[in-house]
Order: structure tokens, then sequence, then C-alpha cells
């Protein structure tokens, strides 16, 4: 009867130890090996969206604190709001409106998730998987409630813009919890175009930095020619397939979080995942910057990869010092701009 006993604890040992190991032998790399290489002309706008939301980071935009990279800092002439947790009510994080001449574009910059304010969390958990249906997909249900807040909230003014400016392109860009509103923000737009002066759908850009899972992979497809998700390197957040509200829940006891990740990985087959239509992915076409190599020490000349996947995209989180680092907003932006001059600089040499 020992035996038996020992038996299911041996079984959870093999499946645990096999999870393990091939966990600690996945690299960042392995998502986007297979991808072709971003040209410089499609990569161009990134750093320059990262600068835009590091200035929703600012408390003073006029003397910011993270110096901007030259040709990507913030015209305060420009600026046609900026708007507090005060001043959202806790529905949706802080946000700006610029108005950018130099490119055409009418810029909306999300950050991204406050750790300290509960109303960010209150949009983060407020949903469970296939809870709320959208134009034949699935997304998220918080991130959707506070796009559409937002549109209630600022539709005029983007109306007027839209219209004064007709020439212009319009972009929404957002970082970790700010990039899944943007996100949902360009799907509703694209599918109310009254609510912004009628913007036909080739104006409308959108731009989700270290992007959480909000979409369903049918949607995450149908918009990519809309949406661009930018992922650095090991960003733990487009990875995390386990429902975020699961996550915070077991923040307290992560063993219990990693022995859900460990069964479900392990006991349900890969294949069988990727067939759940109520499964969310990260958005749109996705850019994978990568910087470091397998089994190689130090960092090398940052390359971009790109593709839009159909078949799944970062299923697996990597175990790696750098997971959490490379969800940093100030540190894409840097990466960002070395991989644009990267870019640059081999083509101009061929």
């Amino acid at each position: 009867m020992s035996i038996l006993c020992g038996v299911p604890i041996v079984v959870e040992c093999v499946y645990c130890g096999s999870w393990a190991w091939k966990r600690c032998h996945l690299s960042g790399t392995h998502d986007s090996e297979n991808w072709s290489i971003a040209n410089a002309e499609e990569f161009e706008p990134v750093p320059r969206f990262c600068r835009y939301i590091l200035a929703v980071y600012e408390d003073d935009i006029r003397n910011p604190q993270w110096e901007p990279h030259e040709g990507y800092g913030i015209n305060t002439d420009w600026l046609i709001l900026k708007r507090t947790y005060k001043d959202t009510q806790g529905r949706v994080p802080p946000y700006l409106l610029y108005l950018d001449h130099h490119h055409a574009d009418i810029v909306f910059a999300i950050r991204g998730l406050n750790m300290t304010k509960e109303s960010d969390y209150a949009v983060l958990l407020d949903n469970s998987l296939g809870k709320r249906k959208f134009h034949g997909g699935y997304v998220h249900n918080g991130l959707l409630k506070a796009a559409a807040w937002v549109l209630d909230s600022e539709g005029q003014i983007l109306r007027e813009l839209v219209e004064k400016h007709p020439n212009y392109t319009l972009t929404f860009a957002g970082h970790s919890l700010g990039s899944g509103v943007a996100a949902m923000l360009s799907m509703v737009v694209v599918q109310n175009p009254e609510k912004v002066g009628n913007v036909e759908r080739k104006r409308v850009r959108c731009y989700s930095i270290a992007p959480t899972r909000c979409m369903s992979l049918n949607l995450a497809v149908r918009y990519a020619d809309i949406i661009n998700s930018v992922v650095l390197q090991d960003d733990f957040l487009p990875r995390t397939s386990t429902p975020l509200e699961d996550i915070f829940e077991s923040i307290f006891c992560l063993p219990c979080l990693l022995c859900l990740r460990c069964m479900r990985d392990t006991c349900i087959p890969e294949e069988e995942m990727l067939k759940d239509a109520r499964r969310l992915y990260a958005p749109g076409r996705l850019y994978h910057i990568v910087e470091r190599k397998p089994l190689r020490m130090g960092r090398f000349p940052p390359v971009v990869r790109t593709a839009v996947p159909v078949d799944g995209r970062f299923e697996h989180i990597v175990l790696s010092c750098n997971a959490t680092a490379d969800h940093a907003i100030i540190r894409i932006h840097k990466e960002s701009q070395k991989a644009l001059e990267v870019s640059l600089f081999i083509n101009s040499n061929n």
C-alpha cells in the first residue's frame, strides 16, 4: 500500500522535472528564431512611441526625468491633454494626447501598470476565459471596458482632431497594461469609425509595447495590419498564458502557481491548448528584439525579428533573470533605439 501511495508523488516529480528541464533549456531567442528580420523603415516608429509613453510617466513633462534621445522629445506646444489617475477616476491608467506634426500623427499614449494603484489591478483582474466576445473572437473584459470609457470621455476631441487633420494617422500606443487598452481602442475605433470622425482603417495604428495577452488568436491575426506588438527578449508578460487574475491571486502562494503551470505545461499537450478559441494572445504583428544568445555571455547588437504567427505566439515563460527587467519601458526604449541604429547602419552599407 505504501508503495502505491508513493506512485503519484513519483509521477508528479517526473512531470515537474521534465517541465523544469525544458524550461531551463528554453531561451527567449527560440520564440522567433524562424522569423524574418524587420527592416528599418517599418521599425522606425517604435523608439518614438516608447518616448511618448515615457512622457505619460513624467510628473513634469517640461522637465523630464528621462532625457529623450535626439529627435524623440515631446514638444509641449503640441500636447493636447495629459490625464492623471484623478482625471480617469481609476477607470484606465493615465494617458496623453499629442499632435505630432513632424510625423503627421495624432498620438494617444497610455502608461503601464502602477503597482501601487488598486484601480489598475481592478482593470487587469476584470476578466475570465471566454468572458467577453468581440467581433467573432474573445478579448480581455476589463481592458475593453477601459477602452470604452476612454472613447466616451475623449471621443469628441479625437473626432475634432481627425477631421481637422485628414492626412494624419491616428495612433494608439501603450505599455504593459496600457498596451492592452491601446489594442482594444484600435479595434473599437475600426469597428465604430463614426465615434472618431469616420476615420478610415488605413489611418489607424497601434503599438503595444510589452503587451499583455488580450485577444484571441483569430483577432490577433485579423488586426495585424493595424496592431504592432513589441517584445524585448525574455519579457514575461507576453508569455503569461496563465490567466492574469490567477497570477495576482497567487502572488502570496508562488509554489501553488508554479505547480499549476507545471501541471498545465506537462499534462496538457500544446496542440490541445492552442485549439481553445478563448485563449488570449499578444495582439497583431509581433516584433521581437533579441540581444542575448543561448549559452553566450553578455549582450550583442540587438536585432529585430518580425512575423504574424498563426499557430501560437510566445507560448512559454522563459526562466531568465531578465524576464522582468525586459518588461521595463525605459529598457525597451533604449534597446529599440539601438536596434534601429543597427538596422540603419546595415542598410547604409548594403
